[in-house]
């Protein structure tokens, strides 16, 4: 069986978006909520999305015409019946969206697979809310949902091969690039984005240098066309300290920066200058090397850990961050010894032991 019609719970930022994908695909699709306003507000925007596609003559009116009558609405989750796939984007609370794949069980196709949209909670805690574990996985879109290229595809411990293939598959019919990663805290791209994040705002605590020159140095050092304190400005702070914390129980090095806490409970956006102050050239070298070796620690250890292939951290680098120079070729070109080089004193610092599966599997 192959997906042809596909079931949203939630019309919010990001169930909206993915509807939009899958419509434009020519998937049918339902999008159910509870609350009417959004679901006009959602065919809303997905009409804007498809008018301006045609305007930038990415596709015909036609097509346009066509995509948006693979669209419907419902308001009740018994409206998931007969739906090949079934995406849950709803509030990020693990009891939330238990309850959720709970009550929509009874619902299901017999051959249904079940996703979760979800950006940190692992696959493996929301499984066995469903009868089916095994046709149920992770589909992390990244915002904004209809436009970012990239889905991690997450398989838990009991996702079948079959299933995963069938996402897959779906993922790359909506022309997406799929990046898939096996269950873990922060999956593939998070892992490394939310300490490189973090370690740029640990710089500005120790006021190494200004939110304005740490981006300036992130940009010129991996080819980036926003710093992290840019980037953190479109997602919101407390969004990016939520996500640096949910890679806490990973150790020490993943615990949030002071001046993150400060951010994400207190601003709604960090300041940037326009005119940053030009830094000294070891002051310079001293950012970009400890924002190297936050990419370069998390992505050696999740290597490691099989959580993905080496070059598929760094398509999802590229593809969902536009990294020019993504952390496995950055490590690569530098050369196992200044690698591991960069890497020991912060492990050391942190207590944690030197990544030698990862460096292996990296450097062959």
């Amino acid at each position: 069986m192959s997906i042809a019609s596909v079931a949203i719970i939630g019309a919010g930022t990001m169930g909206g978006g993915i509807a939009i994908g899958c419509i434009a695909a020519g998937f049918r699709t339902c999008v159910i909520d509870l609350d009417a306003g959004r679901l006009e507000e959602m065919e809303q925007r997905a009409r804007r999305f498809l008018d301006r596609a045609v305007q930038k003559e990415r596709m015909s009116r036609a097509q346009a015409d066509a995509a948006i009558a693979c669209l419907r609405n419902g308001r009740d989750l018994k409206d998931v019946a007969g739906a090949d796939l079934v995406i849950e984007a709803v509030f990020e609370d693990l009891a939330v969206k238990r309850d959720l794949l709970a009550g929509i069980a009874n619902h299901l196709a017999p051959e249904a697979i079940v996703a979760t949209n979800t950006s940190a909670l692992r696959v493996a805690a929301l499984a066995d809310a469903l009868p089916g574990p095994e046709r149920f996985l992770g589909l992390h879109y990244f915002s904004p949902a209809e436009v970012n290229p990239l889905v991690e595809v997450v398989s838990g411990p009991k996702t079948s091969l079959a299933t995963l293939d069938k996402a897959l598959a779906f993922v790359a019919a909506t022309e997406k690039t799929p990046l898939p990663c096996r269950d873990a805290s922060g999956f593939a791209v998070n892992r490394f984005f939310c300490p490189y994040t973090n370690e740029a705002a640990r710089l500005l605590g120790e006021g190494v240098a200004s939110t304005a020159q740490i981006d300036e140095v992130a940009c010129a050092a991996f080819d980036l066309p926003l710093g992290p304190f840019a980037v953190m400005n479109i997602i919101k702070p407390r969004i990016a300290l939520n996500a640096v914390q949910n890679l806490a129980g990973l150790g020490a090095f993943y615990q949030p920066a002071s001046a993150l806490i400060h951010a994400g409970t207190e601003r709604d956006a960090w300041e940037i200058s326009a005119t940053p102050a030009p830094l000294d050239d070891e002051t310079a070298q001293l950012i970009a090397e400890r924002l190297r070796a936050a990419l370069f620690l998390p992505v050696l250890e999740a290597v490691g850990e099989k959580v993905a292939a080496p070059d598929d951290f760094d398509l999802g680098a590229r593809v969902a961050l536009r990294f020019g120079v993504p952390p496995v070729a950055a490590m690569r070109a530098l050369g196992r010894d200044r690698t591991v080089a960069l890497i020991t004193p912060v492990a050391a610092q942190y207590g944690a032991g030197l990544p030698v599966a990862g460096l292996d599997t990296v450097f062959g």
